[in-house]
Formats: structure tokens, sequence, C-alpha cells
């Protein structure tokens, strides 16, 4: 059950994120085309008022389409409709006279020539393959060509529709924990054991939900740090718990701590204090917790670099099991921990790289400046070395997240 709220909370997170691209897209003029969660191809899906909403098969994400984020180029056609033009050469004809259009710059004239191409290609003999590249040409120079394409919008718009979805995580950060911090702020975990697993050291010795322990090798231990650091630091040695249960006192062991992700313990879950705030106090501390964790963020992508940077990256994996062992702790520890997921999220995706979102806003103000659109091709290029960048950060992540699992 934890594991599928873990999951439910980040897809949460990408739905709402997807959202605020899609909401402020509608409210400046831009109509979007598709809204997904995950990335197509579709699993299932279902159009509204001239809109694809669909959950995609690959789930690395959410989606949504704003038409025309690259001006149409005459390139674009001779790629996009190679297959088609050598199985109909018929079609060569109205090809070349959008591309013409589009040389010239005469943009009205390329969208007058669209609707003959699309009776030309829906009238050709095409093998599946090439007629499903010659539909993906005619949407992008439907949609490329159309008043509300992203690329024809001022500045200011275009900014607006991209920081919108990390905007909206920010939010989120702020909102989830203030939430939290009102039902009952999650503080420092207690000597009280709230759960014990089942074959573990703990359950081999008679630990029971409910004992509070009190000392570890005969060793006070006045609060949970104390006992934590008395099983950490046993080296593997056996050791005894006394705990107060009830009216009574006793000590249970010796026993052999496990290892696990390089810590030894014994296998149970503290409880954990908490203390609720009015809405005042849990906003003044919601937003001083996302401050420091913002700065923590931007301090930690530099150490990227390094060796010990790279061990703390987590994929989705990682993130997953974290969440679900803070939902198994306490559901107000999950929503603080959600709240930091979607910063992190935020933070991420404001990064000047393409296709990141930060990327297209660095884009929008260039194209802004130098007073045109930036070429497709550019956007490719650029757009490959951050994807390559992306994949080689979710394979260390994944890689410490096998390892972790592993107990290495």
């Amino acid at each position: 059950m934890s594991i599928t709220i873990a999951i439910l909370g980040l897809a949460f997170l990408i739905l709402l994120h997807e959202a605020g691209h899609f909401f402020v897209a509608r409210a400046v003029g831009m109509n979007p085309r598709r809204f997904y969660l995950g990335f197509p191809p579709a699993l299932v899906k279902v159009r509204r008022k001239g809109i694809e909403y669909g959950i995609g098969a690959i789930p690395l994400g959410g989606y949504v389409k704003i038409p025309g984020m690259h001006r149409p180029a005459p390139s674009d056609v001779d790629v996009q409709l190679g297959a088609a033009l050598k199985e109909a050469p018929s079609l060569y004809p109205k090809a070349a006279r959008i591309q013409r259009a589009l040389e010239a710059d005469d943009l009205a004239a390329a969208r007058e020539q669209v609707p003959e191409l699309e009776q030309a290609v829906a009238a050709a003999q095409l093998t599946p393959a090439a007629d499903r590249a010659a539909q993906r040409c005619l949407t992008e120079l439907r949609d490329g060509l159309a008043d509300d394409a992203y690329w024809r919008q001022a500045t200011w718009k275009r900014i607006a529709v991209i920081f919108a979805g990390p905007g909206t995580n920010i939010l989120l950060a702020i909102v989830i924990p203030l939430v939290a911090y009102m039902i009952g702020a999650p503080g420092n975990p207690n000597r009280t054991v709230k759960k014990v697993e089942t074959k573990t050291p703990a359950q081999a010795i008679g630990l029971h939900a409910g004992d509070t322990i009190v000392a570890v090798n005969e060793h006070p231990t006045p609060n949970f740090d104390a006992v934590s650091h008395r099983i950490r630091g046993s080296g593997g040695k056996p050791i005894t718990v006394t705990i107060v249960r009830g009216a009574s006192s006793k000590t249970l062991g010796p026993v052999k701590p496990r290892r696990l992700g390089g810590h030894y313990v014994l296998g149970f879950e503290p409880g954990w204090d908490t203390q609720r705030y009015g809405f005042a106090g849990a906003l003044s501390l919601s937003l001083t917790r996302t401050w420091d964790g913002t700065k923590g963020i931007v301090t930690f992508l530099p150490r990227l670099v390094t060796r010990s940077g790279r061990k703390d990256v987590s994929s989705t994996v990682g993130i997953v099991q974290y969440s679900s062992q803070a939902v198994s702790f306490s559901f107000t520890l999950y929503l603080e921990m959600l709240g930091l997921i979607s910063l992190s999220l935020a933070i991420l995706n404001l990064l000047p790289l393409l296709p990141l979102d930060g990327g297209h806003i660095l884009f929008s103000i260039v194209e802004g400046l130098r007073g045109r659109a930036v070429g497709r091709e550019v956007y490719e290029r650029v757009s490959a070395v951050g994807i390559a960048l992306f994949l080689v950060l979710m394979f260390i992540g994944l890689s410490n997240d096998i390892n972790r699992l592993g107990g290495g």
C-alpha cells in the first residue's frame, strides 16, 4: 500500500506540472492539442473539444502538446515527407509550393496550400509507415502555421506557459508541507517502537510495538539519536536492548544487528513526535523549509561532477522507495517529502537545458532578443546534448538505487 501511495503521489506532482502548462497555455490563447500523463503511445485516450487526453505507455513524466513549438522550415517538409514523396511522386508539386512559400516567409500562402497537400496524401497509395510520417508532417504544418502557434506568440506568453509547469511545482512545494504542518508536523523520531519488521533481529529478541528503548548495552539512550548511534556503532557485534513495557522494564538480547545499506539495524521503526501549527505558523515554516531546500538543491547540483555527489543521485525507483518508507513512518512525513520532491522537480526543470523547461525559457528569451525564431535543427542539436546528460544522470541514479536495494 505504501508503494502505491508513493507512486500515486509522484504521478500527482507530474500531472499538476503538466496541468500548469496546459491551463496557462489556454489562458494566453494557445490551444494545446494533447494532454497526457506519461508519454505516447497511448494506452487510453479520449478527445474532447479538439484536445486529446490520454495515459501514455512510457511512464517517465507527462506530456502537453502545445501547437507550433518551432517555426516550420522548408527542410522539415523534405525530412518528414521524404518517404511519401518516394512512394508517390505526384505529391512533389504540392509539397514544393509549400516549401517555396516558407522560403519566401509567406506563411499565409503556405497555410493555404496545406489542404491541397492533405487531399493529395489521402488519395496516394502509401505504405503504413510512409502514411504515418506524412500525417505527422501535415499535423506539424497545420500547428506551426496556426495563429495560436507557440513560436508566433509574444515572448512573455511563451515564458509564462513554460514557467507554469515548474511554477506549479514550487507552489505545491509550499502548499503540501503547509497542510502537513497544520495536520501535525513530523518532528524527531523518538525511542518508542512503532513497528517491528518480520524476520529481523528485533523480532528475534521479542521487541514489541509500544516498547520504549531506554538503554543499549547498558548505556542510557535519552533519545532516538542515542539509540541509533549505539546500534549503528556496534560494528555488528551482539548487543542488548533495555526496554520499558507498561510498568516494567526488561533487557532483551543479546542479538547481532543486521547490516543494511551500509549500516547496522535491528529492524524496527521508531515513533515520531508531532507538533500542530496554525495557518500562519505552518505557512512560515513551509516557506522557511522550502527556501532551505532550494539552497540545498542548488548547492548540490555542482557536486554532481564529484564522486560523492553522484552517489547521492536517485532515479524514480529510489524516489518511490524513500517515499514509501516515509508513508510507513508517518503520512505527514510523507507529505513533507512530497513537497521536497515537488521542489526538486521544479528546480531540475528550470535548468537551462533543452528539452527541459528552463531550456525553452532560455531559447524564448534568445528569440525575443533576436527578433526571429531559432531553426528546428538548432533546437534538435541542443536537445540531443540535454537528453544525453539526462540519460547519464538517470543511469547513475538507477545504479545507485540498485546498489542500495542490494545492500551495497
